[in-house]
């Protein structure tokens, strides 16, 4: 109820003194290779955290958490901040963080002590940010199709599309969306 850094800093005991990574059910992505099984691998490559990121329309970086890059697109930049939802025309760059993270335990004793941000909530994504200059945090920008699924909009996107190209119902699904008079 405090946020999701909050929700992370919970866990702390769980987790213990290794990497371990964030998934937020609201962020759906489809690819070729998993999002994560990616990120693992930029992680063992260049250490760090690494944070998984797209681009967003200009219009819309109000709505995320938004990653500076310092203009670097290529690879796996480093970050240099972090702003959970900046206001309309405040944004850094279009970047937006996706929902999949890889963290290091260093985390919990920044978020321990993280004062409440935008929303009135301990936010992750400050946390993170107190972790830049100490450690290297990375984006990893994720090439695979991405669903926000905490919208109604594109929670009904992934639904129709992911309906229709599963083997056991899609043909029938898309007999019956044919059949809706649009």
């Amino acid at each position: 109820p405090l946020g999701l850094g909050h929700a992370v800093w919970c866990a702390r005991d769980l987790v213990g003194d290794e990497p371990f990574a964030v998934l937020l059910p609201d962020m759906l992505h489809e690819g070729e290779t998993p999002c994560l099984a990616d990120m693992i691998k930029e992680r063992a490559q260049h250490g760090g955290q690494v944070i998984a990121a797209y681009e967003v329309p200009n219009h819309e970086t109000h709505r995320y958490g938004i990653l500076d890059l310092h203009g670097e697109t290529k690879g796996t930049p480093r970050i240099h901040a972090m702003i959970e939802k900046p206001q309309k025309g405040k944004a850094p760059s279009n970047f937006a963080i996706s929902g999949r993270y890889i963290l290091s335990p260093e985390i919990f004793d920044v978020l321990e002590h993280q004062p409440r941000g935008a929303g009135g909530e301990i936010q992750l994504t400050d946390g993170i940010a107190g972790l830049l200059g100490q450690e290297s945090v990375l984006a990893y920008a994720y090439r695979g199709k991405r669903y926000d699924c905490g919208s109604k909009q594109g929670f009904l996107q992934a639904t129709v599309e992911l309906a229709l190209e599963h083997p056991e119902v899609g043909a029938e699904f898309r007999a019956y969306l044919s059949q809706l008079s649009f």
